[in-house]
């Protein structure tokens, strides 16, 4: 049938036959119907994202006719760097150039910096290293590559947004691979965004045999596979202990009753406004062994006084039975500072003789057997938990607050006394 379709189109049909995108296309390459500002295509390496962009680049400057004016007169096109957006939007073998029939090919004004097509239409070419670039200009179109990469995301596309504000209907097109990044995330959940997905495989047609049966033998089933190759987003760090999806399914309303409560502090090295924040977690356990978060009291750039106050109060709040709290770096002193709050406090002095993933392992186990709750209002000691990887913590400063829960879950579920009074994990 498709031998017989091409048998009757005339010569000049067949000539304009490769520049009929629709013709071509795959679903995940051709824009979503409906009223929408940013339309969103996720896909793995090769998937036809540039492809894609470039095509509708074209769809929104091109008229009937090669002089007939197109939806869009004024185009951005933003990539990581210029020199990307030369060679891969404009230049390269799917960019706009290649895509584009002769008698409504653009002309490359390198000076410029600029794409010009027959019809008048102007695409300008602007680096996501350089938001300041796009102070100023303004557009009623802008194709936006590999977003997730840029080093100034957050600056470049808000700048972009204040540029798009010509003809009636301003859109723009976003073609990346995608990472656990605010900005693109952000941009997901925009009321007005519209996405496809598709991952590499589904573009074997026009990729080397070779290429893909190499990745997917050397990147099947990893974490980096399913980021690179199947284009998910995915939302937790390579090797972390938990997982957002762990977390999900370990949430309840409200505590159950408790046989023990214990109060974990991990106290900062030092002291002042830009210290790292004191980590106290209150935790308990069930008659049946049940472990039970129930609060994330710590305090960012404390004195001694004030997170121990804080900690204290947290111990008298849920009326616990001991307060345990890490002496590595303060010793004795941990303990003092703790009894001029309150000298009737059940203490405990804990000694880390292993390294933190050493520590949190066992606690993410319990995790991973079904056996601890989180209460509702534990937002921050969640994001760090998931940032905590068997290759060390990944986030920024250090893992205050998954040191206290690691300590408050040890000392309910783990404890082996290594000497009456001070113990190490």
């Amino acid at each position: 049938m498709r031998a017989e379709f091409l048998d009757n189109l005339s010569e000049g049909a067949l000539l304009a036959l490769p520049y009929l995108f629709e013709f071509w296309a795959m679903p995940h390459q051709m824009p979503p119907e409906g009223d929408w500002r940013s339309w969103v295509i996720l896909g793995g390496r090769g998937a036809g994202k540039t492809r894609a962009g470039a095509e509708w680049v074209r769809s929104m400057v091109e008229g009937a006719r090669p002089l007939d004016p197109g939806r869009a007169r004024r185009v951005a096109l933003v990539g990581e760097t210029l020199e990307q957006v030369r060679e891969v939007m404009v230049m390269g073998e799917s960019g706009i150039l290649a895509c584009s029939p002769p008698d409504r090919r653009p002309v490359w004004e390198a000076s410029r910096r600029r794409l010009v097509w027959p019809n008048g239409a102007v695409a300008t070419c602007h680096s996501g290293h350089d938001p300041e670039s796009l102070r100023g200009p303004q557009f009623d179109a802008a194709w936006v590559d590999e977003l997730a990469k840029w080093k100034r995301a957050e600056e470049a596309w808000d700048m972009l947004q204040f540029c798009l504000r010509l003809g009636d209907d301003p859109r723009q097109c976003v073609t990346t691979t995608p990472r656990n990044v605010e900005v693109l995330k952000r941009l997901l959940a925009a009321e007005g965004t519209v996405r496809t997905h598709a991952p590499t495989e589904a573009n074997r047609a026009n990729l080397a045999g070779s290429f893909l049966a190499d990745v997917m033998q050397r990147y099947a089933q990893t974490r980096l596979g399913r980021q690179e190759l199947e284009g998910e987003l995915l939302e937790d760090v390579e090797g972390a202990l938990w997982t957002r999806a762990m977390l999900d399914l370990c949430r309840i309303r409200s505590a159950p009753g408790l046989r023990r409560v214990v109060v974990a502090v991990d106290p900062p090295v030092t002291g002042g406004a830009r210290a790292d924040a004191c980590g106290i977690v209150v935790a308990g356990v069930t008659a049946e062994g049940r472990g039970v978060v129930l609060e994330d009291a710590s305090v960012a750039g404390a004195s001694p006084a004030a997170w121990a106050e804080a900690a204290v109060a947290a111990y008298r709040r849920h009326g616990a039975d001991r307060l345990v709290a890490e002496v590595n770096q303060g010793g004795d002193l941990v303990e003092q500072v703790v009894r001029q709050v309150d000298r009737t406090v059940s203490y405990r002095g804990v000694h880390a003789s292993h390294g933190k993933v050493a520590r949190a392992e066992p606690v993410a186990a319990l995790y991973e057997q079904d056996r601890v709750w989180h209460l509702a209002g534990l937002q921050a000691l969640e994001a760090q938990m998931c940032q905590m990887a068997v290759g060390g913590f990944r986030g920024a400063g250090s893992p205050d607050r998954v040191d206290a829960l690691v300590w408050a879950l040890s000392e309910l579920m783990l404890r082996r006394d290594a000497r009456p009074g001070v113990r190490s994990l």
